[in-house]
């Protein structure tokens, strides 16, 4: 067997989407001839715990993980949050209320912390990885970002060692979504393109998980940056024990930050409720996982909060279950600059739970693509309210008549066995 070092900062027991790519890809990936070893950090902030997730490990995994110190503390005390609270992830806002104190973290995590806030963790990883591979035999390293921290310990490690390496990107680095929102100077934005830079040219291989993404990256001409999707593991849904619908239920599972709010439905299912008997009795809105205080506001606005069901959190074997008791899978792309290569992963969820996916973004990314390959789904333009609402009036007469279901095909492909072959197919080029 050949062996992968996996640098990552997202893994078991804490929670949330960035943990799926590389587990899965670790359940897997010793079937195509490689064994992993998982390098992570000790004592990382867990806004997110899933212990189960440990349970999907395979046997005798190595696994290194060295402390890391993270700003938290500060950052908690600067907006009065208390030690043990959580901080939400992403740009996600609690309240309304925002002022000096949220314009100045922005500030400091753009133009202070690069490439991240787990920046302090670049040292000692590579002192401890500089030590254990001076005693051992590593064919590839992989490096999974955000945070690009990680990136940047395995740039260090390719320098000293010259070990084939393999950059992923889970979300781009100077074109998220996000990156015009830290207030970044241009001192700052030039050293963001620098990092980045490097880290392209420095890969042997360098990966993202969609395809306009990949085109961005290209257009960088450093280096052909390749694709391997996210995915869904079929055995997560094969052990499921969900129900067939009985509530008109419309899920959304993740975070739900105030770009991914599907402002065209909720006036929609106002409407629908007031003039489709039995609508309002069997209507459920469930959003599971943070959301931000702008879509409880529009719900709030258009009279849906008795049929609104939120729950913080859920652990990945549970959210499986509600996918399979819901009748419609709600997907809002984020309505920014980048949407073109928006593609959530809880969309390969959605695919694998095989309900029919409702979308809401633009027609022509790479989310849009996936719906009409795999026929999983509906997808409706920002502006498309009345087509929004002639397709739920038809998809609650399928529900009641009991034929609600989805019709997708093609979707094995997506499939977390096969994204770890096409991960060791990358492995085996780049150390040929």
């Amino acid at each position: 067997m050949k062996k992968v070092l996996i640098v990552t900062y997202h893994w078991p027991p804490m929670g949330g989407g960035g943990v799926q790519r590389w587990l899965k890809m670790v359940k897997y990936i010793r079937e195509y001839g490689w064994e992993p070893v998982i390098f992570t950090a000790k004592d990382a902030e867990v806004s997110l715990s899933d212990p189960e997730l440990l349970k999907e490990l395979p046997e005798n995994i190595e696994t290194h993980k060295v402390p890391i110190w993270e700003p938290f503390d500060l950052y908690k005390k600067l907006i009065g949050k208390g030690k043990n609270e959580k901080i939400q992830p992403g740009l996600l806002n609690e309240s309304d209320k925002k002022g000096w104190k949220d314009e100045l973290v922005l500030w400091v995590r753009g133009n202070v912390f690069i490439p991240d806030a787990k920046m302090f963790w670049i040292k000692p990883s590579v002192d401890y990885l500089s030590n254990y591979l001076n005693e051992n035999k590593i064919d590839a390293i992989i490096s999974s970002g955000p945070p690009h921290t990680t990136h940047m310990i395995a740039n260090k490690i390719k320098k000293k060692f010259n070990i084939p390496w393999l950059a992923d990107f889970r979300d781009p680095w100077t074109f998220v979504d996000y990156y015009d929102q830290l207030k970044i100077s241009k001192w700052a934005d030039k050293k963001h393109h620098k990092l980045e830079a490097s880290v392209l040219k420095n890969a042997d291989k360098t990966v993202t998980v969609t395809w306009s993404w990949a085109e961005d990256f290209n257009k960088k001409k450093i280096k052909k940056v390749g694709v391997v999707t996210n995915g869904y593991d079929p055995q997560d849904f094969e052990k499921a024990t969900g129900a067939v619908p009985n509530k008109f239920g419309i899920t959304h599972i993740g975070s739900m930050n105030k770009d991914r709010n599907p402002a065209i439905l909720w006036p929609v299912l106002r409407r629908l409720s007031d003039s489709i008997e039995g609508f309002k009795e069997a209507l459920e809105i469930r959003l599971i996982g943070p959301v931000d205080f702008q879509i409880f506001k529009s719900i709030e606005e258009n009279k849906l909060n008795d049929f609104l069901h939120h729950t913080a959190y859920k652990g990945h074997k549970e959210v499986i279950n509600d996918l399979l008791d819901s009748a419609l899978q709600l997907l809002p792309i984020n309505n920014t600059a980048n949407l073109m290569g928006v593609v959530p992963g809880k969309l390969f969820e959605y695919i694998g739970s095989r309900r029919p996916i409702l979308c809401i973004g633009t027609k022509i990314g790479d989310a849009a693509r996936i719906i009409k390959e795999t026929n999983s789904g509906k997808v409706f333009d920002y502006n498309e309210e009345s087509e929004l609402e002639d397709y739920l009036r038809t998809a609650f007469e399928d529900f009641k008549k009991g034929t609600l279901k989805s019709t997708s095909s093609d979707y094995a492909r997506f499939s977390r066995k096969n994204l770890a072959g096409e991960i060791a197919n990358h492995l085996n080029e780049i150390i040929a």
